[in-house]
């Protein structure tokens, strides 16, 4: 299934959102950044502007004297931090006239592009039933993220997902990054492990629940014939009452809830995305006050 999220106009979008932070947001992901330690290797890397409590020896004094204004060089260091974007591939993230899977690429998208400008390396993997598949991985600089990050449009949204199964066997970097989960949650399975997993390795964590405008509000009245999204072999014949409706609410209240309530004792961050919020009002509003940005 093609889904052409990411395209010509989106990338465009994602570039001037880079440019907007940059001049407006000193640090990405809580602040890692602040702790680097650039200049390890002779390889040079880029610039960034100068920041209050830079080392002001890796200034370029040739840049200063014909722009007027304070650059800092940057080179590559080994312990370059690594973002890891995990996708839910499942079936029921397909579901919704706002397109819940499209949200979710976009979103990985922007994260990426975010992290490839902080100078992090990335790689996006896809969860699908008990696997991790690899989108891209190792992105590193804006050629490699152009030339690899349209490999999202080609991500199928089917079946089931198990998050801890699907996350634990893989390999991930001690203490070197964020990992991303973008996901609706709404399953049954176990994604508790998953949260542990990445809290012993030290990784930051960000949980993106993205949910359709159906899901968070529920318009159907009436008797209707329901489908399990992931499992197409389930269905249910329920005449929709007020009550049925509220009830579904309260239910809908406590998947919510296990997931902000299991991020926060965790000391991982938590986000609920509707899949018709723009790119920009996540970023620039909801992120920087969490202090996910800032």
């Amino acid at each position: 299934m093609a889904n052409f999220a990411i395209d010509e106009e989106f990338l465009q979008q994602i570039e001037t959102l880079q440019t907007l932070i940059k001049n407006n947001v000193a640090g990405l992901f809580g602040g890692n950044h602040q702790t680097k330690s650039y200049g390890s290797s002779c390889e040079f890397s880029d610039y960034r502007d100068y920041m209050a409590g830079d080392d002001i020896t890796k200034i370029d004094w040739n840049a200063y004297a014909r722009f007027d204004k304070l650059y800092l060089k940057l080179y590559a260091d080994e312990r370059q931090m690594h973002t890891r974007i995990y996708i839910d591939a499942s079936r029921s993230m397909a579901y919704g006239k706002g397109a819940k899977h499209v949200q979710a690429l976009r979103l990985a998208a922007a994260l990426a592009y975010l992290s490839i400008n902080a100078m992090d390396k990335v790689s996006i993997y896809a969860i699908r039933d008990k696997k991790c598949e690899e989108i891209v991985t190792n992105l590193l600089g804006k050629d490699s993220f152009v030339s690899s990050i349209a490999k999202l449009n080609d991500v199928v949204f089917d079946g089931d997902s198990y998050i801890s199964e699907s996350i634990l066997p893989t390999t991930v970097g001690y203490g070197d990054g964020m990992s991303v989960i973008i996901s609706d949650f709404l399953t049954d399975n176990n994604f508790e492990d998953a949260i542990d997993y990445l809290t012993a390795k030290k990784r930051d964590i960000l949980c993106m629940q993205i949910l359709s405008k159906e899901e968070l509000h529920p318009q159907v009245r009436g008797k209707m014939h329901f489908f399990d999204s992931e499992k197409a072999s389930k269905s249910y014949r329920k005449n929709i009452t007020k009550d049925i409706v509220n009830a579904y609410k309260l239910a809908l209240e406590y998947v919510t809830q296990r997931i902000s309530g299991y991020c926060a004792s965790r000391g991982a961050e938590y986000m609920l995305i509707p899949s018709e919020e723009s790119v920009y009002k996540i970023f620039f509003e909801r992120l920087t006050n969490m202090g996910v940005l800032k």
